[in-house]
């Protein structure tokens, strides 16, 4: 696919909206957020409060390692996706569009756990039909994964206008990725200090 790329509407709205739009589908919630540096950063800020409050308050208990740790691996899976379809994007002539696609990227990571407090009123449903409650968290687990899989792609494919295919390899490709960079030091770090004291 050659050609110019077209740069995204300017923004025209409500964040809030924005977020509701892109989660339920709709391409043109893409409207409502900024392209710019200071609202990529403001898209940013409540993502990395978050966890920053919670390793302060491990930093608290005593717990330090713990808490560096933690926030190490939680910025990884923050910014490696991000970083990650930068560089796909400008491979594939989409680099204009990356600010705006990465703005909607984490406004819109916020739709994920409100989705989580419906599919718990949900699973409880299914726990008052007689669902085994084993049964009942694997639907809940599959739905969620499912919908921040969904969510990705859908993002990626119009945030970046890229086919419905190259979407999907950019989607699969970056989550296995990430999830290498953040679980496979706590891998690394498990096999050195987990090995046998005995024979």
């Amino acid at each position: 696919m050659s050609g110019k790329v077209r740069q995204g509407p300017p923004r025209t709205g409500s964040i809030l909206f924005g977020i509701f739009r892109v989660a339920t589908g709709r391409a043109d919630g893409f409207a409502q957020f900024g392209d710019t540096r200071e609202a990529f950063l403001g898209s940013l800020a409540p993502l990395i409060a978050f966890p920053l409050v919670g390793s302060l308050l491990m930093l608290s208990q005593g717990d330090g390692l713990g808490a560096v740790s933690d926030l190490l691996a939680t910025f990884c899976a923050m910014l490696a996706p991000l970083a990650l379809t930068y560089e796909a994007a400008r491979l594939w002539g989409r680099g204009v569009l990356w600010l705006r696609f990465a703005v909607a990227f984490n406004w819109c990571q916020w739709a994920i756990p409100v989705l989580a407090m419906l599919l718990v009123v949900v699973a409880g449903m299914l726990l008052a039909l007689g669902i085994p409650s084993d049964v009942a968290l694997l639907l809940v687990v599959m739905a969620l994964g499912g919908y921040g899989l969904w969510l990705h792609w859908f993002l990626a494919r119009r945030g970046l206008g890229l086919s419905a295919g190259r979407a999907v390899l950019l989607v699969v490709a970056i989550n296995l990725v990430t999830i290498l960079l953040v679980v496979g030091p706590r891998l690394v770090a498990l096999g050195f200090g987990g090995s046998p004291a005995g024979g």
